[in-house]
């Protein structure tokens, strides 16, 4: 039977299972091929940690209710995944900062958030203070803004 939680297992070992298959595509230097710990050892073993937790919801026992999908929010959720497919492709072009906070701002927005100082408060300290602790901290370079203002 299916139920609620065996497509969810389903689905997250999809999901699993790409994102195992994708870490082989992270590269190694040289010197890392013999390390323990390398920077795919944490993804394999969340790929993996997914995959177990997956396999157990598939295979459990579960009680005969059928999945009940009639309350969720479809529209609310297709315009999320449209506004994560629209950040990924601007995050270079328009830069770290902007459309980050445009990301958040239209993603609280959509999930109902209706008063602006919230929304503004809420959004762009948080994208300057994980960008500054990206950078400065970490060391990490983002590019801020787009790349035609670096030019002006």
């Amino acid at each position: 039977m299916l139920t609620n939680d065996r497509i969810g297992g389903l689905l997250l070992l999809c999901f699993s299972i790409a994102y195992g298959a994708l870490t082989f595509r992270i590269p190694l230097l040289p010197f890392q091929a013999d390390a323990a710990f390398t920077a795919r050892t944490m993804p394999e073993a969340l790929a993996v940690l997914g995959s177990l937790l997956s396999l157990y919801l598939i295979i459990k026992p579960s009680s005969d209710s059928k999945p009940e999908v009639a309350g969720f929010l479809w529209k609310r959720g297709l315009m999320i995944c449209l506004l994560m497919i629209f950040y990924g492709l601007t995050v270079r072009s328009a830069g770290f900062l902007i459309s980050t906070s445009l990301f958040l701002l239209l993603g609280f927005y959509i999930l109902g958030e209706r008063r602006w100082l919230l929304l503004l408060g809420a959004s762009l300290p948080v994208v300057l203070f994980f960008w500054t602790v990206m950078t400065q901290l970490l060391s990490v370079h983002i590019e801020a803004w787009p790349s035609f203002i670096g030019e002006l």
